[in-house]
């Protein structure tokens, strides 16, 4: 127990100042905490502090936040990626708001849909004090380190031993921190972040240099170990910026399931072999929404890159030529003008065409 005291006396001077922590010893907020570590995931603090104090004005509350529209909730968070995470937080909120109180325990937690074995243990425990492990990137990292670990920390069994570590090390009475939990994960969390950190790591400032054994031993660059990944695929799109005559162009929703579902987008699709882009974008303009269109200038090329793969969007301006629009591969279609798009939450790629688009408005349409 002498990593959690020595990891707490170095939290309690050098805790970062967070909108979503508790302070004055005031319980923290567990609404407040939740929303926090489901924006945290696979996303950096200082990116999701603006998006988090923007969130919670739009929706102060889990019964706001269940009771709003989802186009709203998708605005809202519009810019932070990994939308899915957005739309199971609303349907968390539902099941939350039906039950009158915020579960508590890492069983009850886990039953939310967004909520892994990470994000219960830090809510269980940062919220209500629950005396709960996790386990995240920035923990992996200490921990490896600490245990000077050879293992590929991607593996299951690594991972495993990494959990049990996590709750052997969490504070108790010997500790003289009885209900810390949630500072200690908090703390483990931030030395990741701000101290160990991935490459150059500030071994001189960290409380537990005394405790790690790969300073000891000189092997911090080589820590975590973790096997190589393999290049992601890249993929042509093509997508299509329709006029209907009058000033206004389609636009439709993704299915509320997928990559960026629910988000609205600039219809078109991926690249098939032997055909060219335009010939991808009439095919899939009769696929998704039973249209033909006439292909016109390429508008703009944009290059983006998800988690697993990474796309060039090719927009192309055209003409409505037939068909009246059908939500056959979207859950939604609608004629807008440019001053409109505003209104409408779209992926990174689409929102760097509506900038264009508006840079170059007199080339459009």
């Amino acid at each position: 127990m002498v990593i959690a005291a020595a990891l707490l006396g170095w939290y309690d001077a050098h805790a970062a100042d967070l909108a979503w922590r508790a302070k004055n010893g005031a319980r923290a907020n567990p609404y407040h905490v939740w929303l926090s570590e489901i924006m945290l995931q696979q996303t950096q603090v200082e990116t999701v502090k603006p998006y988090f104090a923007r969130f919670l004005a739009a929706f102060p509350t889990v019964e706001a936040l269940a009771s709003a529209p989802l186009d709203a909730v998708l605005k809202a968070w519009e810019g932070l990626g990994y939308y899915s995470r957005a739309r199971m937080l609303q349907r968390a909120a539902h099941i939350v708001a039906e039950r009158g109180s915020f579960p508590q325990t890492v069983a009850e937690l886990l039953e939310l849909p967004g909520v892994g074995r990470y994000t219960a243990g830090a809510v269980a425990s940062i919220a209500f004090g629950v005396r709960a492990p996790l386990v995240d990137g920035n923990v992996i990292r200490v921990f490896a380190r600490l245990l000077d670990l050879p293992a590929d920390v991607t593996d299951k069994k690594t991972q495993d031993q990494l959990w049990t570590q996590a709750e052997a090390w969490l504070p108790d009475d010997r500790a003289g921190a009885v209900g810390r939990s949630g500072d200690y994960n908090q703390a483990l969390m931030e030395l990741g972040r701000v101290v160990c950190k991935p490459r150059a790591p500030l071994c001189a400032d960290c409380p537990l240099r005394e405790h790690c054994l790969a300073f000891q031993r000189g092997t911090q660059a080589q820590r975590p170990v973790k096997r190589a990944k393999a290049k992601p695929p890249h993929y042509q799109v093509a997508a299509g910026i329709i006029d209907d005559g009058a000033g206004r162009m389609l636009i439709a929703q993704r299915p509320l399931e997928g990559l960026l579902g629910g988000l609205w987008e600039f219809p078109g699709g991926k690249q098939e072999a032997g055909e060219t882009l335009p010939e991808c974008l009439q095919r899939e303009l009769r696929e998704e929404l039973a249209i033909d269109v006439a292909v016109g200038d390429l508008f703009a090329v944009v290059d983006h890159a998800f988690t697993h793969f990474s796309i060039t969007l090719h927009a192309f301006v055209c003409r409505h030529t037939g068909g009246e629009p059908q939500a056959i591969g979207a859950r939604a279609f609608a004629w807008v003008t440019l001053d409109e798009l505003d209104a409408y939450s779209f992926g990174k790629a689409d929102r760097l065409v509506i900038e264009q688009m508006k840079a170059r408005r007199g080339m459009l349409l």
